[in-house]
C-alpha cells in the first residue's frame, strides 16, 4: 500500500502492455485517429434525422448540435473526441465559427473556465483544420 503509483495509471499501463503483446502496431495507437474514420454527415441527413424531419415545429439540426456542444462542454476534458465531431457536424449543419465559440463561451458560467477553455481548444483544432482545407481549394 506504500506504492505511490496511481491504481488507474497501473491498470492503463498493464492494458497498454497487453495490447502491445497482442498487436505491436497498437503501440502507436491514437484514439484521435478514430475521428477521421467517422464521416461528416451531410446537412440534409442531419436535418432529416435530428432536425425538423421529426417535428416540423421543433429545433433545427444546427440548434440541436449547438445544444449538444454546450452539454459536452459541461462534461469537461473527458469528451474531446465528441466535441471535435460535434463541431465538425455543427459547421456542416450551418453553424458559424462565432456561434460555436459563443456556445462554448456561454458554458463558462455553468461548467467553469477550465472546461470552457479546453472545449474551445478542441473546437479550434477542427475550425483551424477547416480553414486549411478551404485554402487548399
Amino acid at each position: 500500500m506504500n506504492d505511490p503509483t496511481n491504481p488507474f495509471e497501473m491498470m492503463m499501463r498493464q492494458a497498454q502492455e497487453m495490447a502491445k503483446a497482442m498487436n505491436p502496431a497498437l503501440e502507436s495507437f491514437s484514439p484521435k485517429g478514430f475521428e477521421s474514420l467517422w464521416p461528416t454527415m451531410p446537412k440534409e441527413f442531419m436535418e432529416m434525422s435530428f432536425g425538423k424531419g421529426i417535428n416540423k415545429e421543433g429545433l433545427d439540426a444546427k440548434t440541436r448540435l449547438l445544444i449538444t456542444l454546450a452539454g459536452l462542454t459541461m462534461l469537461g476534458a473527458q469528451s474531446d473526441t465528441q466535441i471535435r465531431m460535434t463541431v465538425r457536424h455543427a459547421l456542416e449543419a450551418g453553424a458559424t465559427k462565432d456561434e460555436i465559440a459563443e456556445t462554448i463561451a456561454q458554458m463558462a458560467m455553468f461548467a467553469g473556465i477550465p472546461s470552457m477553455t479546453r472545449a474551445m481548444e478542441f473546437a479550434r483544432e477542427v475550425m483551424d483544420g477547416e480553414d486549411e482545407k478551404g485554402s487548399e481549394k
